[in-house]
Protein backbone atom coordinates (compact mmCIF):
# COMPACT_ATOMS: atom_id res chain seq x y z
CA UNK A 1 0.00 0.00 0.00
CA UNK A 2 1.08 3.34 -1.00
CA UNK A 3 2.21 5.65 1.85
CA UNK A 4 2.13 9.49 1.78
CA UNK A 5 0.83 12.02 3.08
CA UNK A 6 -2.44 12.93 4.01
CA UNK A 7 -4.82 14.45 1.19
CA UNK A 8 -6.88 17.47 1.24
CA UNK A 9 -10.90 16.62 1.74
CA UNK A 10 -13.79 19.10 1.37
CA UNK A 11 -17.30 18.95 2.16
CA UNK A 12 -20.20 20.99 0.71
CA UNK A 13 -23.75 20.69 1.11
CA UNK A 14 -26.04 20.23 -2.05
CA UNK A 15 -30.10 19.01 -2.37
CA UNK A 16 -30.07 16.22 -0.57
CA UNK A 17 -26.62 15.25 -0.11
CA UNK A 18 -23.31 16.44 1.52
CA UNK A 19 -20.59 15.81 -1.06
CA UNK A 20 -17.03 14.84 0.53
CA UNK A 21 -14.06 14.87 -1.97
CA UNK A 22 -10.14 13.47 -1.68
CA UNK A 23 -8.11 15.42 -3.59
CA UNK A 24 -10.93 16.70 -6.00
CA UNK A 25 -12.05 13.95 -6.52
CA UNK A 26 -15.55 12.36 -5.56
CA UNK A 27 -15.38 9.88 -2.57
CA UNK A 28 -18.76 9.87 -1.27
CA UNK A 29 -22.08 11.42 -0.93
CA UNK A 30 -23.88 11.42 2.49
CA UNK A 31 -27.77 11.70 1.23
CA UNK A 32 -30.13 13.11 3.40
CA UNK A 33 -33.19 13.94 1.29
CA UNK A 34 -36.93 14.21 2.46
CA UNK A 35 -37.99 11.06 0.86
CA UNK A 36 -35.63 8.96 2.59
CA UNK A 37 -36.04 5.71 4.59
CA UNK A 38 -32.97 6.98 6.46
CA UNK A 39 -30.15 8.78 5.84
CA UNK A 40 -27.00 6.94 4.24
CA UNK A 41 -23.55 7.23 2.23
CA UNK A 42 -23.89 6.48 -1.90
CA UNK A 43 -21.81 6.05 -3.61
CA UNK A 44 -18.62 4.96 -1.31
CA UNK A 45 -15.84 4.94 -4.04
CA UNK A 46 -12.73 3.08 -3.85
CA UNK A 47 -9.84 5.24 -3.37
CA UNK A 48 -8.45 6.70 -6.95
CA UNK A 49 -11.44 5.17 -8.34
CA UNK A 50 -15.24 6.90 -9.33
CA UNK A 51 -16.84 3.38 -9.25
CA UNK A 52 -18.36 2.46 -5.84
CA UNK A 53 -17.84 0.11 -3.59
CA UNK A 54 -21.31 -0.61 -2.37
CA UNK A 55 -24.99 -1.00 -3.94
CA UNK A 56 -28.33 0.80 -3.25
CA UNK A 57 -31.69 -0.30 -4.88
CA UNK A 58 -30.25 -3.51 -5.71
CA UNK A 59 -31.58 -7.53 -5.68
CA UNK A 60 -31.70 -9.28 -3.54
CA UNK A 61 -33.31 -7.39 -0.98
CA UNK A 62 -32.95 -3.90 -2.80
CA UNK A 63 -33.92 -1.69 0.63
CA UNK A 64 -29.91 -2.50 1.65
CA UNK A 65 -28.99 0.80 1.20
CA UNK A 66 -25.34 1.07 0.75
CA UNK A 67 -23.53 2.17 3.51
CA UNK A 68 -26.59 2.88 6.48
CA UNK A 69 -27.62 2.41 9.91
CA UNK A 70 -31.20 1.22 10.63
CA UNK A 71 -33.35 -0.87 12.76
CA UNK A 72 -36.26 -3.29 12.81
CA UNK A 73 -38.91 -3.84 15.25
CA UNK A 74 -38.49 -0.99 17.63
CA UNK A 75 -41.57 -0.73 20.09
CA UNK A 76 -43.46 -2.17 16.59
CA UNK A 77 -41.82 0.24 13.95
CA UNK A 78 -39.71 -0.57 11.23
CA UNK A 79 -36.67 1.97 10.62
CA UNK A 80 -34.83 -0.54 7.80
CA UNK A 81 -37.07 -1.56 5.21
CA UNK A 82 -39.18 0.24 2.94
CA UNK A 83 -42.43 2.08 3.32
CA UNK A 84 -41.96 5.05 4.91
CA UNK A 85 -45.37 4.31 6.93
CA UNK A 86 -43.60 1.62 8.74
CA UNK A 87 -41.14 3.84 10.38
CA UNK A 88 -38.10 6.74 9.20
CA UNK A 89 -35.07 7.94 10.42
CA UNK A 90 -35.86 12.13 9.94
CA UNK A 91 -32.79 14.15 9.68
CA UNK A 92 -33.75 17.17 11.88
CA UNK A 93 -30.24 18.80 11.23
CA UNK A 94 -27.20 18.27 9.54
CA UNK A 95 -23.97 20.26 9.73
CA UNK A 96 -20.73 20.01 8.04
CA UNK A 97 -18.33 21.28 11.05
CA UNK A 98 -15.12 20.68 9.16
CA UNK A 99 -15.31 21.11 5.44
CA UNK A 100 -11.60 21.37 4.08
CA UNK A 101 -8.36 19.62 5.27
CA UNK A 102 -7.26 16.73 6.43
CA UNK A 103 -10.45 15.22 7.76
CA UNK A 104 -13.67 16.76 7.23
CA UNK A 105 -16.44 16.46 9.93
CA UNK A 106 -20.36 16.18 9.84
CA UNK A 107 -22.54 16.48 12.87
CA UNK A 108 -26.25 15.56 12.63
CA UNK A 109 -29.36 15.19 14.94
CA UNK A 110 -32.03 12.71 13.33
CA UNK A 111 -35.43 11.82 15.07
CA UNK A 112 -37.18 8.27 14.60
CA UNK A 113 -40.71 9.04 13.74
CA UNK A 114 -43.99 6.74 12.60
CA UNK A 115 -47.59 8.14 11.74
CA UNK A 116 -49.84 7.35 14.47
CA UNK A 117 -46.85 5.76 17.39
CA UNK A 118 -44.66 7.89 19.72
CA UNK A 119 -41.10 8.69 18.62
CA UNK A 120 -38.97 6.27 20.43
CA UNK A 121 -35.45 7.25 19.64
CA UNK A 122 -33.42 10.81 18.92
CA UNK A 123 -30.09 9.78 17.72
CA UNK A 124 -26.97 11.67 17.71
CA UNK A 125 -23.95 11.43 14.98
CA UNK A 126 -20.79 12.44 14.38
CA UNK A 127 -19.00 11.41 11.51
CA UNK A 128 -15.12 11.95 10.73
CA UNK A 129 -13.95 10.93 6.95
CA UNK A 130 -9.86 11.07 5.92
CA UNK A 131 -7.49 10.00 3.72
CA UNK A 132 -4.49 8.36 5.69
CA UNK A 133 -2.86 7.61 2.00
CA UNK A 134 -3.90 7.50 -1.58
CA UNK A 135 -5.39 3.55 -1.20
CA UNK A 136 -7.04 4.01 1.99
CA UNK A 137 -9.86 6.15 2.78
CA UNK A 138 -11.92 6.40 6.44
CA UNK A 139 -15.40 6.80 7.70
CA UNK A 140 -15.24 7.27 11.16
CA UNK A 141 -19.40 6.90 12.29
CA UNK A 142 -20.22 7.47 15.58
CA UNK A 143 -23.96 7.45 16.94
CA UNK A 144 -25.72 7.76 20.17
CA UNK A 145 -29.24 6.53 20.25
CA UNK A 146 -31.40 8.43 23.17
CA UNK A 147 -34.72 7.17 24.00
CA UNK A 148 -37.53 9.03 24.62
CA UNK A 149 -40.06 6.49 26.00
CA UNK A 150 -39.28 2.88 26.81
CA UNK A 151 -38.05 1.09 24.19
CA UNK A 152 -37.96 -2.29 23.00
CA UNK A 153 -35.93 -3.66 20.29
CA UNK A 154 -36.87 -7.58 19.45
CA UNK A 155 -34.93 -9.68 18.09
CA UNK A 156 -33.55 -9.20 14.19
CA UNK A 157 -31.46 -9.39 11.95
CA UNK A 158 -32.51 -6.16 10.52
CA UNK A 159 -30.47 -3.72 12.47
CA UNK A 160 -27.25 -1.20 13.37
CA UNK A 161 -24.48 -0.06 11.16
CA UNK A 162 -24.38 -2.24 7.55
CA UNK A 163 -22.88 -2.05 4.09
CA UNK A 164 -24.21 -3.72 0.91
CA UNK A 165 -21.28 -4.50 -1.70
CA UNK A 166 -21.75 -4.32 -5.18
CA UNK A 167 -22.25 -7.86 -6.84
CA UNK A 168 -19.16 -7.89 -8.87
CA UNK A 169 -16.97 -7.64 -5.23
CA UNK A 170 -19.36 -10.14 -3.49
CA UNK A 171 -18.21 -13.63 -3.00
CA UNK A 172 -21.01 -14.47 -5.36
CA UNK A 173 -19.18 -12.51 -7.59
CA UNK A 174 -15.86 -13.46 -6.98
CA UNK A 175 -14.78 -11.29 -4.21
CA UNK A 176 -13.73 -12.86 -0.53
CA UNK A 177 -15.57 -11.93 2.73
CA UNK A 178 -13.07 -12.66 5.80
CA UNK A 179 -12.90 -11.90 9.36
CA UNK A 180 -10.07 -11.27 12.03
CA UNK A 181 -9.56 -15.14 12.39
CA UNK A 182 -9.26 -15.76 8.96
CA UNK A 183 -12.63 -17.61 8.68
CA UNK A 184 -13.67 -16.82 5.01
CA UNK A 185 -17.39 -16.26 3.32
CA UNK A 186 -20.50 -16.64 4.60
CA UNK A 187 -21.20 -19.94 6.44
CA UNK A 188 -17.55 -20.14 7.95
CA UNK A 189 -18.18 -16.31 9.20
CA UNK A 190 -21.81 -16.32 10.30
CA UNK A 191 -22.88 -15.81 13.88
CA UNK A 192 -18.74 -15.24 15.03
CA UNK A 193 -17.37 -12.34 17.04
CA UNK A 194 -14.69 -10.47 15.47
CA UNK A 195 -13.50 -7.44 15.82
CA UNK A 196 -13.94 -6.59 11.76
CA UNK A 197 -14.49 -7.94 8.65
CA UNK A 198 -13.31 -7.36 5.06
CA UNK A 199 -14.84 -7.70 1.75
CA UNK A 200 -13.17 -7.07 -1.64
CA UNK A 201 -12.60 -8.47 -4.73
CA UNK A 202 -10.80 -7.55 -8.17
CA UNK A 203 -11.54 -4.27 -10.72
CA UNK A 204 -9.09 -3.66 -13.54
CA UNK A 205 -6.35 -6.00 -12.34
CA UNK A 206 -6.63 -4.11 -8.39
CA UNK A 207 -8.17 -5.44 -5.02
CA UNK A 208 -11.03 -3.14 -3.92
CA UNK A 209 -12.85 -3.57 -0.65
CA UNK A 210 -14.70 -2.02 2.49
CA UNK A 211 -14.06 -3.08 5.91
CA UNK A 212 -15.83 -2.77 8.74
CA UNK A 213 -14.31 -2.01 12.38
CA UNK A 214 -16.38 -2.62 15.31
CA UNK A 215 -14.59 -0.23 18.55
CA UNK A 216 -14.06 -1.92 22.03
CA UNK A 217 -16.24 0.19 23.69
CA UNK A 218 -18.99 -0.71 22.00
CA UNK A 219 -22.11 -2.83 23.59
CA UNK A 220 -21.34 -6.50 22.69
CA UNK A 221 -17.66 -5.87 21.36
CA UNK A 222 -16.50 -7.73 19.32
CA UNK A 223 -19.80 -8.47 17.95
CA UNK A 224 -21.36 -11.35 16.02
CA UNK A 225 -21.58 -11.10 12.41
CA UNK A 226 -24.75 -11.07 10.11
CA UNK A 227 -23.06 -11.90 6.75
CA UNK A 228 -24.11 -13.24 3.37
CA UNK A 229 -22.10 -13.95 0.20
CA UNK A 230 -24.40 -11.63 -2.50
CA UNK A 231 -22.80 -8.58 -0.53
CA UNK A 232 -24.32 -7.97 3.20
CA UNK A 233 -22.31 -7.85 6.19
CA UNK A 234 -23.39 -6.50 9.43
CA UNK A 235 -21.82 -6.25 12.93
CA UNK A 236 -25.05 -7.02 14.18
CA UNK A 237 -25.64 -8.66 17.74
CA UNK A 238 -29.43 -7.73 17.68
CA UNK A 239 -29.99 -10.79 15.45
CA UNK A 240 -29.03 -13.16 18.67
CA UNK A 241 -30.62 -10.86 21.89
CA UNK A 242 -32.02 -12.67 24.26
CA UNK A 243 -35.95 -13.60 24.26
CA UNK A 244 -36.66 -10.10 26.04
CA UNK A 245 -34.89 -8.11 23.27
CA UNK A 246 -33.37 -5.01 24.50
CA UNK A 247 -35.06 -2.32 26.65
CA UNK A 248 -33.81 1.16 27.11
CA UNK A 249 -35.61 3.71 29.27
CA UNK A 250 -35.28 7.47 29.16
CA UNK A 251 -32.24 8.89 30.19
CA UNK A 252 -30.29 5.69 29.05
CA UNK A 253 -28.13 6.25 25.97
CA UNK A 254 -26.77 3.51 23.61
CA UNK A 255 -23.70 4.84 21.93
CA UNK A 256 -21.88 2.57 18.74
CA UNK A 257 -19.16 3.65 17.09
CA UNK A 258 -17.63 1.88 14.18
CA UNK A 259 -14.72 2.72 10.96
CA UNK A 260 -15.52 1.96 7.29
CA UNK A 261 -12.29 1.23 5.66
CA UNK A 262 -12.45 2.02 1.55
CA UNK A 263 -9.20 0.42 0.08
CA UNK A 264 -7.44 -0.50 -3.43
CA UNK A 265 -4.80 -2.57 -3.21
CA UNK A 266 -5.64 -5.10 -0.45
CA UNK A 267 -5.13 -5.20 3.11
CA UNK A 268 -4.46 -8.17 5.12
CA UNK A 269 -5.18 -9.20 8.69
CA UNK A 270 -1.96 -7.26 10.26
CA UNK A 271 -2.92 -4.01 8.23
CA UNK A 272 -6.29 -4.19 9.95
CA UNK A 273 -5.19 -5.01 13.41
CA UNK A 274 -3.21 -2.24 13.00
CA UNK A 275 -5.63 0.38 11.94
CA UNK A 276 -8.16 -0.50 14.82
CA UNK A 277 -5.21 -0.47 17.40
CA UNK A 278 -4.11 3.21 16.13
CA UNK A 279 -7.78 3.92 15.67
CA UNK A 280 -8.74 3.22 19.12
CA UNK A 281 -5.41 4.69 20.41
CA UNK A 282 -6.91 8.22 18.85
CA UNK A 283 -10.33 7.94 19.99
CA UNK A 284 -9.19 7.86 23.71
CA UNK A 285 -6.59 10.66 23.62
Amino acid sequence: MAQAQPRTLTAHAEPGAIVIAVGGQEFARYLIADDQKYPYFFPVNAPGTVRSLTTHKTEPYPHHSSLFFGCDRVNGGNYWQEGLERGRIVPQETKIVEAQGRRVVIGQHCRWERPGAPAPFEDDRRIVIEAPSPDLYTIDFSITLRPLIDVKIDRTNHSLFSARMAPDLSVNGGGKLVNAAGESGEKATFGKVSPWMDYAGERDGKAQGLAILSHPDNRWHPPQWFTRDYGFFSPTPMNWLPDGGLQLKPGESLRLRYLAVAHTGGLDADALNDLLEKWVAGSRR
